[in-house]
């Protein structure tokens, strides 16, 4: 069986007089994956959104300062994540580096092009003596 290939679809729906549906650029690019260092120093620069991707109640017992905390099991996950802004550089991380691994990979694809995997995770980040923000009580 012989493979149709995008132009020659594109071709087609030309030659028939519809319209060829714009496709959003697909990213392969391995999301790079960096340590806690890296991080750090990353997460205060220009244009560059800490992301959490564990639940609100994980969040709640502490989290990074200044991070925003986007839920990867809230079933409209991938409708949050394409509301944000393409161009800003992006810290993802959970508690250990299994979700924000899944987070990027679905990312990626969306046309994320400046995306960094912390896979040391919250766990490590709380473990090193880093700085935790926490709610004021009774929040």
């Amino acid at each position: 069986m012989s493979r149709i290939t995008t132009a020659a679809i594109a071709s087609l729906a030309t030659m028939q007089n519809r319209p060829v549906l714009a496709q959003e650029p697909k990213t392969d690019k391995p999301v790079k994956q960096i340590d806690i260092e890296q991080f750090d120093q990353m997460r205060s620069q220009k244009d560059t959104v800490v992301l959490d991707v564990r639940t609100a109640q994980e969040y709640k017992q502490g989290h990074v300062p200044g991070s925003v905390n986007l839920d990867i099991s809230d079933s409209r996950f991938r409708q949050k994540v394409a509301e944000l802004d393409k161009s800003k550089n992006y810290l993802v991380h959970c508690a250990r580096g299994v979700r924000s691994a899944r987070a990027t990979k679905i990312m990626s694809p969306m046309g994320f092009t400046h995306l960094f995997d912390y896979h040391g995770g919250f766990d490590e980040w709380k473990k090193s003596g880093k700085p935790v923000e926490k709610p004021a009580p009774g929040h």
